[in-house]
């Protein structure tokens, strides 16, 4: 079960299973309108996460890309937060189609936990295919905060 800090990280309100994106320029700074929405963020953070992207991608395999700004993007956090958007048609992230789009934003290392949850969904090509069908906000809690204890 996730802890409040972590259940705080994920937020139900910026979990979208519905999303459309033309491109992952439009995807990235979908990701970042729910993290400027929460309050975690200013708009000078989503053109840190475009910067991060021109120079990296952040696509990371089994239809996941995690877009995040960069170390001088992080100015312009205000607080940690993630935001989780599924593509049901994908979107072409040039080195791979992302189904599931991860933004986040991290003033410290308190989203460490989510992503060591998701490195164990990405390993294991069963549960990632589950994190790209998901059909409901719970299935997505549940998938990404299974290993972590209170």
């Amino acid at each position: 079960m996730a802890d409040g800090r972590v259940a705080g990280l994920l937020d139900p309100g910026r979990i979208v299973l519905d999303g459309r994106a033309a491109d992952k320029t439009e995807a990235v700074r979908q990701a970042g309108d729910l993290l400027i929405a929460a309050g975690a963020v200013d708009a000078g953070y989503v053109t840190s996460m475009l910067e991060r992207e021109e120079s990296i991608s952040t696509y990371m395999g089994e239809g996941v890309a995690i877009p995040h700004g960069t170390n001088a993007g992080r100015a312009s956090v205000h607080r940690d937060a993630l935001t989780v958007t599924r593509y049901p048609a994908g979107v072409d992230w040039g080195n791979g189609r992302a189904e599931v789009v991860i933004g986040i934003a991290a003033v410290g290392d308190g989203h460490l936990p989510v992503l060591a949850a998701l490195a164990q969904v990405l390993v294991d090509p069963e549960k990632a295919a589950q994190l790209r069908a998901v059909a409901s906000v719970e299935q997505v809690l549940a998938l990404l905060t299974a290993d972590i204890e209170d």
